[in-house]
């Protein structure tokens, strides 16, 4: 039985989802709390790339996975 979303969960989930793929660097210090739970539900994921094609290390990027969310 999956468990209901908080309002909080759901706010963030939005917010990523508004940005279509974001830095996790730059989602706000009081959202980032909610990601772990958000990729534990499925709802978003997480993957590391570079921000640009001659930058040598890769950044966390989280993007969001479209679901029905309740």
């Amino acid at each position: 039985m999956p468990r209901k979303l908080t309002d909080f969960e759901k706010q963030v989930y939005d917010f990523i989802k508004e940005h279509d793929e974001i830095l996790v660097s730059n989602v706000p210090k009081n959202m980032s709390g909610a990601i772990p739970n958000l990729k534990n539900a499925g709802l978003v994921k997480t993957f590391k790339k570079p921000t640009t094609q001659w930058a040598s290390k890769k950044k966390t990027f989280v993007k969001a996975i479209e679901r029905n969310i309740t």
